[in-house]
């Protein structure tokens, strides 16, 4: 019983598991951002490249 109180109190593991969630949210944020200003930039990148074979 003294064994399953001491896991209780220690909270290194605990936190450990927070930052780790903390860190796959911010990268699949940073994904989903990513992905959706990249399709935006491709769709510049394209513009501009259309208009400067017609100058």
């Amino acid at each position: 019983m003294q064994k399953l109180r001491t896991i209780i109190r220690n909270s290194k593991g605990a936190t450990a598991i927070e930052y780790g969630l903390i860190a796959a949210l911010i990268a699949v944020a940073a994904i989903t951002a990513m992905s959706s200003l990249g399709g935006k930039v491709g769709t510049t990148f394209n513009n501009v490249s259309a208009n400067m074979k017609v100058s």
